[in-house]
C-alpha cells in the first residue's frame, strides 16, 4: 500500500485549501462602520471603494493575498473598504454577517454579493463587490482562483447558481 510522505501531504493539503475558499483565517477587528445610505458622503465613499478595487483588476489570485502581488476575493473587499476606514472581517463567510441583508432587486453599487462555490460545503466562501447595475444585470469585481481579479456578471450561469445573498455595508 502506498503511503504519501509529509511533503506530499502538505502539498495536497495546500492545494485543497486553495480550492475550498478564497478567504483566510486571520483575525481582524469585527468593528463595522454603518452609514446612512443615499447621502452624498456615502455615495462618494462607494465610488472611492469601487475605484480602488478596480485598480487591482488583473492581479493574480493568491490565497490570503491583499496586495498587487496577489489577491483573494475577501482580501480585495477588505482592502477596498479599509481605504475608506471601514473595517470588515477578513474572511468572506464573516463578512456575510455584517451590514444589512437586502433583496437582490434592491442591489446597488457598493453592495456585497456572497456565494457558495464549493457544493460539498455549506459555508459562504466567496464575495464580490457590486460595481454597476444595468437593469437586471449586476456587475461585480472579485478575485477567482483561476483568473485573478476580474469583473463578472451575476447573469453568468456559474455565479447565478452559486449566489447566496447580498448585503449592504454603506
Amino acid at each position: 500500500m502506498y503511503v504519501p510522505n509529509f511533503k506530499q501531504l502538505f502539498i495536497l493539503l495546500f492545494v485543497a485549501l486553495f480550492f475550498i475558499s478564497c478567504g483566510t483565517s486571520r483575525k481582524v477587528s469585527q468593528k463595522t462602520e454603518t452609514h446612512k445610505t443615499g447621502t452624498k458622503s456615502t455615495n462618494k465613499k462607494k465610488e472611492s471603494i469601487i475605484k480602488y478595487a478596480k485598480t487591482f483588476k488583473g492581479t493574480r489570485y493568491q490565497f490570503g493575498g491583499t496586495t498587487k502581488k496577489g489577491m483573494d476575493c475577501s482580501g480585495l473587499v477588505f482592502v477596498a473598504f479599509k481605504k475608506e476606514n471601514i473595517s470588515l472581517p477578513r474572511v468572506s463567510r464573516d463578512m456575510a454577517t455584517r451590514g444589512k441583508s437586502i433583496s437582490l432587486s434592491k442591489t446597488t453599487k457598493g453592495d456585497l454579493l456572497f456565494f457558495k462555490t464549493n457544493k460539498n460545503k455549506k459555508n459562504i466562501n466567496h464575495v464580490g463587490l457590486v460595481i454597476e447595475k444595468k437593469g437586471s444585470d449586476i456587475l461585480f469585481i472579485h478575485s477567482t482562483s483561476s483568473r485573478g481579479v476580474i469583473i463578472s456578471s451575476l447573469n453568468e450561469k456559474y455565479w447565478k447558481n452559486a449566489f447566496v445573498s447580498v448585503r449592504r455595508i454603506l
